[in-house]
């Protein structure tokens, strides 16, 4: 009986209303099957993530630096050549950001259409993987420039300022930088 029990209560649970999709905000997206937020970091050539494994290595990026510049005590020259590879950074990402955004409408209007085939999915998949990976790769060129720039120092309060103290200690022995 009680397994019986157990077999009821499971098997309602199994009814029950499905979740709704995670998807359902974006369907009012510029373009679908992109976030707003993403159309809009594409757009302005924010990195959204696409430099996270140099700034989890002790990689600082551009950004950043110039807005920890007086806590990271950088020096005029490393502030003007920070700037100049942040802007130079932004606008390359900002061309292939509005390349990825034109691409994926593309893509979406024909999903939309239902004229979609197998061929010119591979295709256009392929075009748009690498655009996104010219992209992180602009983005990860940007945090290899940035620190070369500073003194081994200055990358160690970087990591501790943005909140990665904890694992600071194991990139100690990691020297980047003009200074090493």
């Amino acid at each position: 009986m009680r397994n019986l029990l157990a077999f009821l209560i499971f098997s309602a649970a199994c009814r029950a209303a499905p979740t709704p999709s995670p998807y359902i905000a974006q369907q009012d997206s510029p373009v679908r099957g992109l976030s707003a937020q993403e159309v809009a970091d594409l757009l302005a050539g924010r990195g959204a993530g696409y430099a996270r494994t140099a700034e989890l290595n002790s990689y600082p990026g551009p950004r950043h630096v110039l807005d920890l510049a007086a806590r990271l005590d950088l020096t005029e020259d490393q502030r003007a050549r920070t700037q100049r590879i942040f802007d130079a950074m932004q606008a390359e990402a900002r061309v292939i950001g509005a390349a990825i955004v034109a691409r994926e409408g593309v893509l979406s209007q024909a999903f939309a259409e239902h004229a979609m085939d197998a061929r010119t999915l591979t295709a256009r998949v392929d075009s748009l993987a690498v655009l996104y990976g010219r992209l992180r790769a602009t983005h990860l060129r940007a945090h290899l420039e940035t620190t070369a720039l500073l003194r081994p120092e200055q990358v160690q309060a970087y990591h501790r300022l943005r909140g990665y103290a904890d694992s600071a200690a194991a990139h100690d022995a990691h020297q980047h930088g003009a200074g090493s």
